[in-house]
């Protein structure tokens, strides 16, 4: 019961008249019955507002009555919820009374009082968020001064080191061919400039490699707006060559061939641009691999 009307989220008046009766003879009239309880507080149910009552005073047997256990020792009180078991409220003995607060402001309920490190967790943060296998390596031989001899246990994750230390998933390769014949896919990519031109002044490569065959085409280039007229010529050269369509073909978002004119001419000729994800040349992995066998290759050619 208490005396403060401001307390309850839903209040409606007695039909019958009550009253309580205090020590000291008087009468405090229950005018009111309803719910007290706010966040992040749970609700307690049929509590009597009462007049000239001064205190809050909660009822043992009515708490008992709403599902909740009550339990007193020397030096404080529990109330408990008895269907999850966790604690509701915890009260101090205050001489010979037990006191608790059961709506106390929210707002200072949650507020941080004290900031405690763990020590292992502070010399994490002290290294540079080093690997704790590492400072557990570095105090065990004593290589750090001043670093104690403490457990270093990977028992917390850093949002800092979680967001910081970060990496891309490794791309599984694939083992099976996706194409049925020849010049159904062709991958290309363009790499360059080389910092020495060729002789016939080229500093650019641009290489086309059917993804059935593995067959590679390579044309150097002094320009990379030649790609487009390149590669118009290879395009019909090949088809006549080996009597196949070109279906697909596939490259990174390189300004040679992500612009107006290599569209067209594939919306021309009816066969399908894709293109792999932005900063992934993992999913262009076949030209990667391949632009590096070539460079390899030119190397040891030219020693």
């Amino acid at each position: 019961m208490t005396g403060d009307a401001s307390l309850f989220t839903t209040l409606s008046k007695m039909n019958k008249e009550g009253y309580v009766s205090f020590g000291n003879n008087l009468r405090g009239y229950i005018i009111g019955i309803g719910d007290i309880g706010k966040a992040p507080y749970p609700v307690i149910k049929d509590v009597c507002l009462v007049t000239e009552l001064k205190h809050n005073l909660p009822s043992i047997s009515h708490l008992a009555d709403h599902g909740y256990g009550i339990n007193f020792v020397k030096d404080k009180c529990t109330i408990i919820d008895s269907s999850t078991g966790s604690t509701i409220f915890e009260g101090i003995r205050e001489d010979n009374i037990y006191v608790f607060y059961l709506l106390e402001d929210a707002n200072t309920a949650g507020r941080c009082l004290m900031a405690k490190s763990i020590e292992s967790q502070l010399w994490h943060m002290r290294l540079g968020h080093a690997n704790m296998d590492t400072i557990s390596r570095l105090s065990t031989k004593k290589l750090v001064r001043g670093l104690p001899d403490i457990s270093f246990k990977k028992d917390t994750v850093f949002s800092e080191c979680e967001k910081n230390k970060a990496t891309k998933s490794a791309f599984k390769s694939k083992n099976a061919v996706s194409t049925t014949r020849p010049l159904q896919l062709l991958h290309m990519d363009l790499f360059g400039p080389s910092r020495i031109a060729s002789l016939g002044g080229k500093l650019y490569a641009f290489v086309i490699m059917d993804n059935f065959s593995r067959y590679t085409w390579v044309y150097f280039l002094a320009r990379k707006n030649d790609v487009l007229s390149e590669f118009v010529t290879f395009y019909n050269k090949v088809q006549n060559e080996k009597g196949f369509m070109i279906t697909r073909i596939h490259s990174d978002h390189g300004g040679e061939f992500e612009n107006a004119e290599f569209k067209q001419f594939c919306d021309t000729h009816g066969y399908l641009h894709e293109f792999s994800c932005p900063r992934t040349p993992q999913q262009n992995g076949v030209m990667e691999r391949k632009n590096i066998t070539l460079s390899e290759m030119a190397r040891v050619m030219l020693n």
